[in-house]
Order: structure tokens, then C-alpha cells, then sequence
């Protein structure tokens, strides 16, 4: 069976405008036209849509249904559309846990102010390329390399490693902590997009780790005093906790944060938004 979206919004019209006169004027198209038209769609369904008499149309019981459905379409194709062709119109930028940390809110205003032609929205994904590879966003955050070949990345700036523990834990009385005090330990870590791998200790003093895929699942078993987590610095500015504290890990190495894009296909912001994002990293 194939339907057209011509017939769709046909049928739209007509249930809006009230008469076959008025959507053919709304359609710009012919009253003759919009009769071919709507019949064609009930005979390609094998159903009755309308109720026609001399003084008004209606919707039968399946044309509400189907109405429905029409409008859900013809939006989606809008919005199609509108993706696909806005250029420069519209800017998504993806993130796993955090996004940029205490430069959030400095990127998006200056952007704004910078940019005011494109709309800038940042979106949270949970996955490897942070939306990136599933088509949620146009750049991606990502703090840990990616391997993928369709994708390009250049790193922006560096930040802290922290500890994140429960506000009644032992090592919350110091100001800083080491890889070694944790190596007793249970460690919360997100396989999919976390910076943070039993290999960063030595084979003999590893911590015992769990698997975790969210960050507020993260905060409330770390905050139960049962496991502690290592994270980006960008993390802690953004996901304050009460019952969660954030200490340096004084012998971490800092965590290179990326700007990620489709190699084929980058977004005509993509230049502008790494300018950017490198300009604030530098600032102290």
C-alpha cells in the first residue's frame, strides 16, 4: 500500500476548513483535485473517511483515527525537513553525565550573544558517542577517545580527576585523596561512557568495581556510603549532592575533554563552537 503525504494533508484540510471548497483553497488546488484526492486515499485503505452532504463534511469514526495519525506524520516530515535544511538555524550539542561543567552556562550565553542566528541546545545521551552515532545531536562532548572512524574530535581542555564519596565517608575529612586509598574499595563505573577503568591502578591493589549506567543512580548508591565514584571535574559543578562530596585525586591524570562531529558531514558550527569551547578551558 502506498500512501502519499499529498493525500494526508488533503484529508487534513478538509477536516480543518470544514468543506471541500475551503481546503481546495487552502491547498491552492482545485475542488476536483481534492475529491480525486481523498478518494483515492479511502480506496487505498479500503475504508470510508468522510461523511459528505450537501451542507458539510465529517469525519467518520476511523477518519478521526486517521486524522490523528496524519498530523503526527505530516509533523514528523516537518520536522524532517526543517533538520535537514536549517544550516546554520540550529545547533545540538550532546553529553553523556556532564556537560562542560562550570563553562555550561558561559557557552550558552556567549554563544547567544556571539551566534544569535543559531539556536543552541544541549542535549543529554547517555551512550559512547554522547548521540552522536545515534543521530540525537550534531557535536558531541565526550571525554574519553573515540574509535569509531565516521567521527572526528579535537580536544578542548583538560580537567580534574575527583573523587566522589559519601559526605560521612573517612576520606571526606582530607582535602585530597590518592588512587591508593581507594584501592580497597567499591567503584562505581559507567562501562558506556565513563573515564574511569580498573586499569588507572596497579594489577595487586585494584578496587573491586560495579556497573552503573546513570549519574542520579550513581549519586544515591555513592551517597549511601556503600561505593565511591571517580569522575570528571565537570561532574561536581554540575551534580551537586547533599550526602556527596567531591575530593582531587592528587595522583590522576586530568581528563581530556573532546568536541566530537561526523567526519563527512560536520556542522557548519563546528569551528566556531571549538573556537569557543578551547577559549574557555584557557580561562583560569
Amino acid at each position: 500500500m502506498d500512501l502519499e503525504l499529498r493525500q494526508l494533508r488533503c484529508l487534513v484540510a478538509i477536516v480543518d476548513e470544514g468543506t471541500f471548497t475551503d481546503a481546495a483553497h487552502a491547498l491552492g488546488v482545485s475542488q476536483a483535485a481534492v475529491s480525486r484526492t481523498v478518494a483515492s486515499l479511502e480506496q487505498a485503505l479500503g475504508v470510508r473517511l468522510l461523511r459528505r452532504t450537501s451542507r458539510s463534511v465529517t469525519p467518520t469514526s476511523t477518519g478521526l483515527r486517521v486524522v490523528a495519525h496524519a498530523r503526527r506524520v505530516l509533523a514528523e516530515v516537518d520536522d524532517l525537513v526543517l533538520d535537514a535544511t536549517s544550516g546554520h538555524a540550529h545547533l545540538r550539542v550532546g553529553y553523556a553525565w556532564s556537560a562542560l561543567g562550570r563553562h555550561t552556562l558561559p557557552f550558552q550565553r556567549r554563544w547567544s550573544r556571539a551566534h544569535p542566528e543559531t539556536d543552541l541546545h544541549l542535549i543529554r545521551v547517555n551512550s559512547a558517542t554522547s548521540g552522536l552515532g545515534e543521530g540525537a545531536c550534531d557535536l558531541a562532548v565526550v571525554r574519553r577517545p573515540l574509535d569509531d572512524r565516521r567521527f572526528e574530535s579535537a580536544i578542548v581542555g583538560l580537567e580534574r580527576r575527583l573523587c566522589a564519596m559519601a559526605s560521612d565517608d573517612p576520606l571526606a575529612r582530607r582535602r585530597s585523596v590518592r588512587l591508593a586509598d581507594l584501592a580497597g574499595r567499591t567503584l562505581l563505573v559507567d562501562r558506556r561512557t565513563g573515564t574511569t577503568t580498573a586499569d588507572l591502578w596497579p594489577p595487586d591493589s585494584r578496587p573491586v568495581t560495579e556497573d552503573i549506567h546513570d549519574v542520579d543512580d550513581w549519586l544515591t548508591v555513592i551517597a549511601t556510603g556503600r561505593s565511591v565514584g571517580m569522575t570528571a571535574e565537570s561532574t561536581a559543578n554540575q551534580y551537586p549532592r547533599p550526602g556527596v562530596v567531591y575530593r582531587p585525586v592528587r595522583d590522576g591524570e586530568p581528563i581530556a575533554v573532546r568536541l566530537a562531529w561526523w567526519k563527512d558531514d560536520p556542522h557548519p558550527a563546528t569551528q566556531a563552537v571549538l573556537e569557543l569551547l578551547t577559549a574557555l578551558y584557557r580561562e583560569p
